[in-house]
């Protein structure tokens, strides 16, 4: 818990919220080494890659945006660290792109306090979206609407009742679970196992000896890309034939890519694939990206772009000042429309879009 001398030092470092100098200054904190490394890089080379192009075309009403990113490796306690830097160091204007629940949880109360804009973080948590805060916008469709999709295909198409849930145990495995609950109690269906696992390990030991134990007709699991990945191949080896699940936060790119068997996977994903995607914005982003050298594109990658976009077009509005008042105000009346592409936010609503997308590994597509 921060102490209040603390606190206090944050917060009169916004009491002029009013950009000066000739910068916006963005702080980024998420996973850019250890075993969710994938996620915070990709998401930050989506996201820069954006930035450099618009600030060659001028910036944000002259302004050049300056992304400064630091790691914490998926961490809570280095992500407080991280924040407090940005903040009573570098001074920033806005937090923006961070990866995870349990780290956004850990700075909560800072966001809170001080007021800061918090922007667009890689995480569908409920705590983040209800009841709504005046600071804090995301991007990304809920855990909830991804929890509702995923039930809906598991039993009303795939007629399954012997559902398990492999939960992180931590407040990314507590929001999700709560989600997952909540859709699986409309059906009257109760986990038949629930199994735990700590955060940053792939020791799947454990879960593997519960999975056997019970028929089981799909796993679903709340976690990362690698202990995912190792959890089926072990099942695989260990003739555990059933459907397993799991949130967008997963990266489903990572996830096939490490599958060593013909297993059967299904994620449900916020942002569609890049190879099919038709948005016209979607082909700004391979332009961008091919420019940058970049040429394996991702769902993550076009999150962190698109993440971008919305900020920069948001705060272009803020003509007179860029300040946090303005800057809010903005973010509730802004709507962008391409395609089927949706994104909307109000006073009452903080959260862009709305759709969620299924993908298959391709085992999961065999008869």
């Amino acid at each position: 818990m921060f102490k209040s001398s603390i606190i206090l030092s944050i917060i009169m470092c916004f009491s002029t919220t009013v950009l000066a100098n000739t910068k916006v200054k963005l702080g980024m904190s998420n996973a850019t080494a250890g075993p969710v490394a994938s996620l915070g890089a990709e998401l930050y080379l989506g996201s820069q890659t954006y930035f450099e192009q618009l600030n060659l075309q001028g910036g944000i009403n002259g302004k050049q945006v300056e992304l400064l990113s630091l790691n914490d490796n998926y961490e809570p306690k280095l992500t407080v660290i991280n924040t407090r830097t940005f903040i009573e160091q570098e001074q920033i204007f806005a937090l923006f792109g961070y990866v995870g629940t349990p780290t956004s949880y850990a700075i909560f109360p800072i966001l809170k306090k001080t007021g800061i804009p918090y922007l667009m973080p890689f995480t569908g948590a409920d705590f983040l979206r209800r009841p709504i805060q005046e600071n804090i916008f995301n991007l990304r469709a809920s855990y909830l609407q991804e929890a509702q999709t995923q039930i809906d295909y598991l039993i009303n198409k795939k007629r399954y009742k012997n559902i398990a849930l492999v939960i992180q145990a931590d407040e990314f495995g507590l929001a999700a679970q709560r989600a997952l609950n909540k859709e699986l109690s409309r059906y009257n269906i109760t986990p038949v196992v629930n199994a735990r696992y700590q955060r940053n390990t792939r020791d799947m030991s454990h879960v593997i000896k519960k999975l056997q134990t019970k028929p089981i007709d799909a796993v679903i699991f709340i976690g990362t890309y690698e202990p995912f990945s190792h959890l089926i191949n072990t099942a695989a080896q260990e003739k555990i034939d059933v459907l397993f699940t799991s949130l967008s936060f997963i990266a489903s790119h990572e996830v096939y890519s490490r599958l060593k068997y013909n297993s059967r996977v299904m994620i449900t994903e916020v942002f569609p694939d890049p190879s099919e995607c038709r948005w016209t914005i979607c082909q700004r982003f391979k332009n961008d990206m091919t420019k940058a050298g970049v040429n394996k594109l991702n769902r993550v990658q076009l999150e962190g772009y698109i993440n971008a976009h919305v900020f920069s077009e948001v705060a272009k509005r803020c003509e007179q000042e860029l300040s946090h008042a303005c800057l809010i105000k903005q973010f509730e009346q802004y709507s962008f429309k391409d395609k089927d592409l949706d994104i909307k936010f109000s006073d009452n609503n903080h959260q862009g879009l709305q759709k969620i997308y299924l993908s298959f590994s391709p085992g999961a597509l065999l008869p």
